[in-house]
């Protein structure tokens, strides 16, 4: 009899020479990747005084967070809260219709549908934005409007392409058994398919207040100088020398609030897993 080679078992494939599971060794490498680079950043938002070739500041102050609690960093950070609502209101539910169309439609039509979905990916934002603005600005277009059009565009491939990866995965049998038992067509939709693709809508409604949060040339350039929001108060900083403590600082509240709101998104789906 020809001796066979049995698979490794799971516990085998998943863990190291020492014992310790290749998941988290994973993990910890890629929080340790994603999170080394703020090191430096959360040290120049204390440093008083930092000089080559000291390795950590000399001496340590607050004094770049209390330039944040100004009038002026408040408003900034209210346009862009609001900004980066309006867009992930706005690209959510056109991700949803596009993604439909895409896979509702033959087979032509519905590549041409993807294909403008991603088209705004291939498109250089400033010459987008050179390009909208002329119109924008003949029809005159309130400025903060504006600016959450044109982000909505640029939005539109992240939120698409969620609402497809979940509609490749889609079982409409749900939906069958939920009208054969009387339910209508939005009681279907309200109750069955909107609880099915939650998951979907919470990323891409996540992923398009990032691109209006952090914006920064189309707000620049659409607004006429209008909207004062973080990231404008970011580069305000950087461009000037001697305010690497702001910068830091207002580096800091730009990162942590989409961090905050990937936590408040993420956690919930991973305990409801385990449970």
């Amino acid at each position: 009899m020809i001796p066979t080679l049995q698979p490794a078992s799971a516990s085998m494939r998943r863990t190291l020479p020492g014992g310790t599971p290749m998941r988290m060794v994973l993990g910890l490498l890629l929080v340790g990747w994603i999170l080394l680079p703020l090191v430096p950043v959360l040290l120049w938002s204390v440093a008083g005084s930092w000089f080559a070739p000291a390795v950590l500041p000399s001496s340590y102050s607050l004094q770049g967070f209390s330039a944040l609690a100004t009038a002026d960093a408040a408003r900034a950070a209210a346009s862009s809260l609001c900004l980066g609502a309006g867009v992930a209101v706005t690209a959510t539910p056109l991700g949803y219709l596009g993604a439909i169309a895409a896979r509702e439609l033959p087979a032509l039509p519905g590549r041409v549908v993807e294909l403008v979905l991603l088209a705004p990916l291939a498109i250089p934002p400033f010459a987008l934005v050179m390009g909208v603005n002329v119109a924008l600005l003949r029809l005159s277009t309130p400025p903060f409007a504006g600016v959450v059009l044109v982000l909505a565009v640029t939005a539109l491939p992240y939120t698409a392409f969620m609402f497809r990866s979940a509609l490749a995965t889609y079982d409409h049998r749900f939906e069958e058994v939920a009208r054969s038992l009387g339910a209508t067509t939005s009681q279907t939709a309200r109750h069955v398919r909107l609880p099915l693709l939650a998951g979907a809508t919470a990323r891409a409604f996540f992923l398009a207040f990032l691109v209006g949060w952090g914006d920064y040339i189309t707000t620049l350039l659409i607004g006429g100088g209008q909207l004062l929001t973080l990231p404008m108060l970011l580069g305000s900083a950087a461009s000037a020398t001697g305010n690497e403590q702001l910068t830091a600082a207002l580096s800091l509240a730009i990162i942590v609030p989409p961090l905050v709101l990937l936590a408040a998104l993420t956690l919930p789906a991973s305990r409801n897993r385990r449970k």
